[in-house]
């Protein structure tokens, strides 16, 4: 169960920083920087409810 859960939230994640990515080319800096802080949110805020 710990393996899908990883494995879901890398999927996420990818997407996510890909969305950032796009953005950021589009030359959108604010969105962009707020949706890669959504993003280490993401990386972090799993630990406290898994662990």
């Amino acid at each position: 169960m710990n393996l899908l859960t990883y494995i879901v939230l890398f999927i996420i994640i990818a997407y996510t920083v890909g969305f950032g990515v796009t953005l950021w080319k589009q030359k959108q800096k604010f969105s962009a920087a707020a949706v890669f802080s959504l993003c280490l949110i993401l990386i972090v805020l799993p630990f406290f409810s898994i662990i």
